[in-house]
């Protein structure tokens, strides 16, 4: 008998079967019929075959993390990857097609479904993903008049008879669920919450998109990268409707370039890549560094070196946003983990950028950018757009120096000045200069913006007790994670502090880390770069870390046991 408030399904199939599609279809129906869910995903690089899965997390209670542990697993596909076998346990109910032959699944709980001839007599084996998704629908008894409207909606781009099959095709799984729940002693324990229904469902993806269009975006050059891509083709999407520019440009280098040229005409300009496309956008961010160009970069990571893997997750480029560009100029890193602050901080992203004329990075990963949860709606109302541009007069010097390091930046035809730019040193009226007294006021002019920057820093979130004595220290995606394993752990001797902004570093966080008697740092990648940044800017040595870097992200589970053998 399973009866748990907290149900976590597994889709695993070939990259081709559907799994993304059927997982999207049961994470927003569960939405819809008030369940609180979560959803992420892990695949391989390829195009076909392999083995591709869903996480849905259905749950009484609020849930926005990845868990190791699989309440039902559907299979697709008779083969499973070593890692996913790892999470099965006695537990677990594996649902599987009675066609596969030579299952080896004799210790587990198995039960066969007749998924590839009801797909069949549907119109087609490729019907067996929409199937299941109904036999989870059935498990969990969610009206069958709400599904089908999903269903209508999600392919009203089809012809009916492609929108009545499918409406079939989960009908048909439907009834395979309620069989399963009548005949093995089964039920799910997982109530609606009300509040639901006031949340949206949406993943960081969307989120980052939607705050740059909040920002003003209205120029994207990017060539795509996994795991990028999304931002780029959902602002895309949008581009009619925003009055924005989308150019795929011919490689990173052009990219980089057109999003420069775009601020300096007075664009609101972004590029969106990861790791090894912003390898070559290099160049162009010190280009941004020199001529004190805003410029917003999305940088969505995957683990390298080189092509690494490219459809996984990690936390391994802090460094290289940190230390791009040669020569020394300012630079903000922000690093949302949760959908709120995907939107917020990439909305600000665009007024910080044209305020301090700096390269801004919104640094996100696969697992965070392509996860799905629930979250207040965002409120367009708490942003604004913030315009430095100047009218020029004729007398106007691009890089006049100032007290606080800020010139006027003006852009032509706006005013009679004269708007030159030039990547070599240069002089207050953008004139190429050699006179070394005044590369050191120019020098010293770009990097007096970091006092300014400090003044308008995102100061780190602390969840938990401010005496505690461990304090756990985490940014970006494994924000999430850390609270809920948090809330298991139920010790109020520890906390967690949450970064949201990791460059330039909040002048608080020394004050934090001093008081707690033990600190970990807990990150995704395999050096601990944001542990060894936080030395860096404070000369504090964080007493332990916990890292991950096999591709996936960190589970709650695992959170708990090793912040629990480290307190």
């Amino acid at each position: 008998m399973l009866k748990n408030d907290d149900i976590s399904v597994v889709m695993a199939g070939e990259a081709g079967q559907g799994v993304e599609t059927a997982s999207d279809i049961m994470v927003k129906v569960f939405k819809m019929a008030g369940y609180n869910v979560f959803s992420c995903k892990e695949y391989m690089s390829r195009v076909r075959g392999g083995v591709n899965s869903s996480t849905i997390r259905i749950s009484s209670g609020a849930i926005s993390a990845y868990v190791d542990k699989i309440d039902f697993l559907v299979m697709l596909s008779p083969n499973l990857t070593g890692h996913l076998e790892k999470r099965i346990t006695e537990e677990t109910f594996i649902l599987y097609d009675e066609a596969f032959k030579n299952l080896s699944l004799d210790k587990f709980k198995t039960f066969g479904m007749p998924l590839t001839s009801k797909a069949v007599e549907v119109g087609g084996k490729i019907f067996s993903n929409v199937i299941s998704a109904g036999i989870i629908f059935g498990i969990f008894d969610i009206a069958m008049n709400l599904i089908e409207e999903f269903i209508r909606k999600s392919f009203s781009d089809k012809t009916e008879d492609i929108i009545l099959k499918n409406i079939q095709a989960v009908q048909s799984g439907y009834e395979i669920g309620k069989y399963f729940i009548n005949n093995n002693c089964l039920s799910v324990n997982v109530q609606q919450d009300e509040l639901v229904a006031d949340k949206t469902l949406v993943s960081a993806n969307e989120a980052v998109t939607l705050g740059c269009i909040a920002g003003g975006c209205d120029f994207i050059a990017t060539y795509p990268m996994s795991p990028s891509t999304a931002v780029f083709t959902y602002l895309a999407e949008k581009s009619d409707e925003f009055n924005i520019i989308v150019e795929q440009a011919e490689d990173e280098i052009a990219a980089m370039n057109m999003g420069l040229g775009a601020w300096f005409s007075g664009s609101r300009a972004m590029v969106s890549t990861a790791g090894g496309g912003f390898a070559l956008m290099i160049e162009g961010i010190s280009l941004s560094g020199m001529i004190e160009s805003p410029m917003v970069i999305h940088l969505a990571q995957r683990p390298g070196p080189a092509t690494g893997l490219p459809t996984r997750t990690e936390q391994g480029d802090l460094n290289l946003a940190l230390y791009s560009g040669h020569g020394e100029f300012p630079r903000i890193i922000l690093t949302p983990g949760t959908p709120e602050d995907a939107f917020y901080l990439s909305q600000n992203a665009f007024n910080l950028a044209d305020k301090f004329q700096v390269p801004i990075f919104i640094l996100t990963d696969q697992y965070g950018l392509e996860s799905y949860s629930l979250c207040k709606p965002f409120d367009v109302n708490k942003t604004e757009i913030q315009d430095f541009i100047v009218k020029t007069d004729r007398n106007y010097e691009r890089y006049k120096l100032t007290e606080d390091g800020v010139s006027p930046r003006g852009i032509p035809d706006f005013g009679e000045g004269l708007v030159k730019v030039d990547s070599d040193e240069h002089d207050e009226d953008s004139h190429i200069t050699e006179d070394l007294d005044l590369r050191v006021k120019m020098v010293d002019k770009r990097l007096k913006k970091f006092d300014l920057i400090k003044k308008e820093i995102y100061e780190p979130v602390l969840f938990g007790n401010a005496s505690c004595k461990t304090l756990l220290i985490g940014w970006g995606s494994t924000c999430d994670g850390i609270k809920e394993a948090l809330c298991h752990l139920n010790n109020p001797d520890i906390a967690f502090l949450y970064f949201k902004q990791v460059y330039p570093l909040s002048e608080k966080t020394l004050a934090y880390l001093e008081k707690a008697k033990n600190t970990i740092c807990i990150e995704n990648n395999a050096t601990g770069q944001f542990a060894k940044l936080i030395r860096h800017e404070t000369g504090f040595n964080i007493h332990h870390k916990i890292l991950k870097y096999n591709g996936l992200p960190f589970s709650v589970e695992e959170l708990v046991s090793k912040i629990s053998d480290l307190t």
